[in-house]
């Protein structure tokens, strides 16, 4: 039984409703996030899933995780801090910022901080080579832009976020 289908019966007809039959291949990338959503990454199930709903090879759906960094074939933080490091934002201290931001929560680049809650990851381009450093944050179905940042002000975003959780899991 197709899981993704199981799981989401609306949510996949809403999707493939809005392609011509004969273009439903086309609904691969909402089809990802829909199946990245709640464990942060798309397992291997959902890929055979995607595939069988579109009629398409698995190799085609993986594909698409692989090029894209909005998606993920391995579990990693809730919150997955993607830093730009082009030339553009690597000239305005990208580089820098990527090594002493980890440094500062004490893993490596690609790497899970222990709490579970952040991965860090170098990119290519997000559009904002004029404000860099620059990173993007990709959790609980948002993405957030973070412009012109230093090491600190995105260590009090951090806390913040960690604070927040926290909050939360004491409510619960």
């Amino acid at each position: 039984m197709n899981q993704l289908l199981q799981k989401y019966p609306e949510e996949v007809q809403q999707i493939l409703a809005k392609y011509p039959p004969e273009f439903k291949r086309s609904a691969v990338m909402p089809l990802l996030y829909l199946a990245q959503r709640e464990a942060n990454y798309v397992p291997r199930q959902a890929l055979q899933d995607i595939a069988e709903i579109l009629e398409i090879s698995t190799t085609d759906v993986a594909s698409i995780v692989g090029f894209y960094t909005l998606y993920y074939d391995e579990p990693g933080g809730r919150y997955r801090i993607q830093v730009c490091t082009d030339l553009p934002c690597a000239l305005r201290g990208a580089d820098r910022f990527l090594q002493e931001l980890c440094e500062r929560l004490g893993i490596e680049e690609g790497g899970t901080t222990p709490d579970g809650l952040f991965t860090v990851e170098a990119v290519k381009c997000l559009a904002a080579c004029h404000r860099a450093p620059v990173f993007q944050v990709q959790g609980d179905g948002e993405i957030v832009y973070h412009e012109n940042q230093s090491v600190e002000l995105a260590m009090a975003w951090i806390e913040e976020v960690r604070a927040r959780v926290a909050a939360k899991e004491d409510r619960s």
